[in-house]
């Protein structure tokens, strides 16, 4: 039969002597993982003669929550004194006289107001709309069907069922100065946008800045020199630039502006996925539905529109790799801007 008081006083002689959560985990799978002594003694059972099932089966059980509670009363221990140690790093007394503090830009700011200054000294104009704005202005009149899967529940934040909606990207704002203003236009739409996502690189909500030119005379090559030229400045150097054929429903031709990776020089790295290009734009030209909707003639207008996520340019130009840093208020990370 099974000695289980052996077994629970090997497993308080391994605990004992453990001050860190990874080695009390293996310590535990080594006891009830998959392929454990505890996890061997249940797979064991249908050995065990009839008569001696039910004693046997009592005495595995018994460890099996001997294990678990020792295991658990073990991680609350290390738990209690990784903070102390955490408070005793960080504690500060705050009774004692301090130099005046300096208030610190928050990176997101720095990189959106670099952003736009670059783009109106392009002679591009600012402006700005609703974030609770109508599914017409936001998918419709974007010549975003209705089966679309970006109008899903999943990616997009809903407010009730009349079509308000949290917009899920500046373009809006872009419809609403073609409904209100004649060409030619050219103009630049900062602000927050929404969307159903949430890991170390995407955040529920975000900054963007979508871009727009309709004259009569604008072309693809007007919209590459001015996202090059963009670019360079942005980060300061001679990044190389390229543009991939894509789709999206409001502009045709489509295409992803890629540069060259900053973190590794185009040599490859994990920021790049060893491809040494990074993505940082969306672009194309306005589609004609689209100009149509907003009652320009696009047989005499055209034009071109952009966009980019200003968290991904900021975390790029920094070398930041956690998105969330920017809204967890740390001072630690916002004194080194």
């Amino acid at each position: 039969m099974i000695d289980a008081e052996s077994i629970i006083r090997e497993l308080e002689r391994e605990i004992a002597s453990v001050s860190e959560q990874e080695k009390l985990l293996k310590i535990k799978s080594k006891y009830i993982g998959k392929g454990g002594i505890v996890t061997n003694l249940i797979s064991r059972i249908k050995e065990i003669p009839p008569d001696q099932r039910k004693e046997y089966g009592r005495k595995v059980n018994l460890i099996k929550e001997k294990v678990e509670e020792l295991i658990t009363k073990k991680q609350e221990e290390i738990r209690r004194e990784e903070e102390r140690r955490r408070l005793e790093r960080e504690w500060e007394d705050i009774t004692v006289p301090v130099e005046p503090l300096v208030g610190h830009i928050h990176p997101l700011t720095r990189t959106l107001d670099r952003i736009i200054d670059i783009f109106r000294s392009m002679g591009f104009r600012v402006k700005e709309g609703p974030e609770i704005e109508l599914e017409k202005y936001n998918f419709d009149m974007l010549n975003i069907p209705p089966d679309h899967p970006a109008r899903d529940m999943q990616d997009t934040f809903y407010v009730n069922k009349e079509g308000y909606l949290l917009r899920t990207h500046t373009s809006p704002v872009q419809i609403r100065v073609m409904l209100e203003e004649k060409p030619p236009i050219y103009m630049v739409a900062p602000g927050k946008v929404y969307r159903r996502d949430d890991d170390p690189t995407h955040s529920p909500m975000f900054h963007q800045v979508e871009g727009l030119a309709v004259s009569e005379d604008v072309n693809f090559g007007n919209m590459k020199f001015v996202i090059e030229e963009f670019l360079k400045t942005f980060f300061e150097e001679n990044v190389p630039v390229r543009f991939r054929v894509s789709y999206f429903p409001f502009t045709e031709p489509s295409a992803e502006v890629d540069i060259g990776c900053v973190i590794c020089e185009g040599k490859g790295c994990r920021v790049c996925k060893e491809t040494g290009w990074l993505e940082v734009m969306g672009c194309g030209m306005v589609h004609p539905a689209v100009l149509e909707n907003c009652g320009i003639d696009s047989q005499r207008y055209q034009g071109f529109a952009f966009g980019m996520g200003v968290e991904r340019l900021c975390m790029l130009y920094y070398g930041i790799d956690n998105i969330k840093l920017f809204y967890e208020n740390d001072l630690r990370f916002l004194r080194q801007f």
